[in-house]
């Protein structure tokens, strides 16, 4: 009996540390836990910090090769499409701030404004501001709106300024926005977002940021990289970010060399179009040795070390 009466105050300490430990906000020690496969550089927050060169460079994958790179590493659910886009004319990527968003539930809401005072932010204004003090540049704040549009508009333009003053990017949004024109007059801001409205967001409420979310029928953790174009999203683990763009990179120059060489009727089509033989492979390494580095979108050295790699 005594030991049962030790075992149950244990329980109802830990359980009182538990709580009062959980915050709005992940604590950077979860967030490393959840992204433990990275071991660059990362911010106080905990995020992986994936250099702002690689995704300049990662603008220009294509959203069908990074959702094959992935799906051949084992991740199916990394894609959602079916987007409205402020500027479709652009790409975005960044590494990405993650928001939840539920319901108004009075007494779940009572505490998330309980705890977000214990974290310093504002309890007066409306919680959709808080993960915007959280964006840095080169971030994009991805929130999980459980796709409601009317009265589900999460930013107007006025927080779509504070946005891009913070991160100088954009969002992408699982629910909805309103005051399109405004958001169209920030220069340099991009949004993907499920639909406009000019009604105000209310029976809404944040619940956590930097948490794990979903978006659509993907998943998303903060710290990955996201690809955004007018053909959709793809969510990428911040560990794969730059495999994905070395590998991606090189099938645009093995096209480049393709088309070059059916121009040229060297080889036909339907050699191009399956395996290559040793012939046309060792012909792609020789045209690559010539190819200039002003126009290769990687180091000299990254493509070297990549073709030596694949013949180990």
């Amino acid at each position: 009996m005594r030991n049962l009466r030790i075992v149950l105050v244990l329980s109802c300490f830990l359980g009182f540390f538990y709580a009062k430990s959980q915050g709005v906000t992940a604590s950077p020690e979860y967030i490393m836990e959840l992204t433990s496969n990275w071991t660059g550089e990362r911010f106080k927050d905990g995020r992986p910090k994936v250099s702002d060169a690689l995704l300049q460079r990662m603008k220009n994958i294509q959203i069908e090769e990074a959702w094959g790179f992935l799906r051949r590493k084992g991740y199916h659910n990394q894609y959602e499409g079916e987007w409205e886009i402020i500027h479709p004319e652009n790409a975005m990527t960044g590494r990405v701030v993650t928001a939840q968003y539920m319901p108004l539930r009075p007494d779940y809401q009572q505490l998330v404004k309980l705890k977000g005072a214990q974290e310093k932010r504002d309890t007066i204004g409306g919680s959709n501001s808080w993960p915007i003090q959280q964006l840095v540049p080169g971030d994009v704040y991805v929130a999980d709106g459980y796709g409601r549009i009317i009265d589900g508009t999460l930013i107007g333009s006025n927080l779509g300024n504070a946005i891009y003053t913070n991160s100088k990017n954009g969002v992408i949004f699982d629910g909805g926005v309103r005051d399109v024109a405004g958001l169209l007059d920030i220069e340099g801001f991009n949004g993907w977002h499920k639909g406009a409205d000019p009604s105000y967001l209310q029976e809404e409420m944040l619940t956590s940021i930097n948490m794990p979310i979903r978006i659509g029928r993907a998943t998303v953790l903060p710290g990955d990289v996201v690809l955004a174009n007018q053909h959709g999203t793809v969510f990428i683990p911040s560990h794969l970010a730059s495999e994905l763009v070395l590998s991606s990179e090189i099938v645009g120059l093995r096209d480049l060399f393709g088309f070059q060489r059916l121009r040229e009727k060297r080889y036909t089509a339907g050699q191009i179009d399956t395996r290559w033989t040793e012939e046309i492979n060792a012909d792609f390494e020789n045209w690559l040795k010539e190819y200039p580095d002003s126009k290769l979108p990687m180091s000299r050295k990254e493509l070297n070390d990549y073709m030596a790699s694949k013949k180990q």
